[in-house]
């Protein structure tokens, strides 16, 4: 390492301040203009989301328990089972793998009973719940 002399400490340190004096952060406004049908599209959107109900089906839950054992769960279940849908729901304490979207009730207890044969802890949700 090298050591400066004092006149130069001085020069560099006069330099530095000189240099940092005229240094500005981003000052300047940015103005965004949106065109019309991108907000009725998003109102659109918003519409079609509130009318999707996704309380109207039976639904399988094949765990509860912490965050990575429900996402090994799930990723082992779409592995053996690629036909059916599934998701991690997370109601505190403890996250839920639901699986399927069955309309009828027979649907649901003919899935049931296959993955029963996989899973121990399975039960049947009903619409609404």
């Amino acid at each position: 390492m090298r050591i400066l002399t004092p006149s130069k400490r001085v020069f560099l340190t006069f330099t530095t301040f000189a240099l940092a004096y005229n240094i500005h952060a981003q000052d300047q406004n940015l103005t965004l203009t949106q065109d019309a049908k991108f907000e009725q599209l998003l109102n659109d959107k918003r519409k079609i989301n509130t009318s999707i109900s996704t309380n109207d089906t039976y639904r399988i839950q094949i765990f509860s328990g912490k965050s990575e054992e429900a996402k090994k769960t799930l990723s082992d279940f779409k592995r053996e089972f690629s036909s059916l849908d599934g998701t991690i729901i997370f109601n505190t304490p403890n996250y839920k793998v639901i699986v399927g979207n069955f309309k009828t009730r027979i649907e649901a207890e003919r899935n049931l009973a296959d993955i029963k044969k996989r899973y121990k802890s399975v039960f049947l949700l009903k619409p609404g719940k």
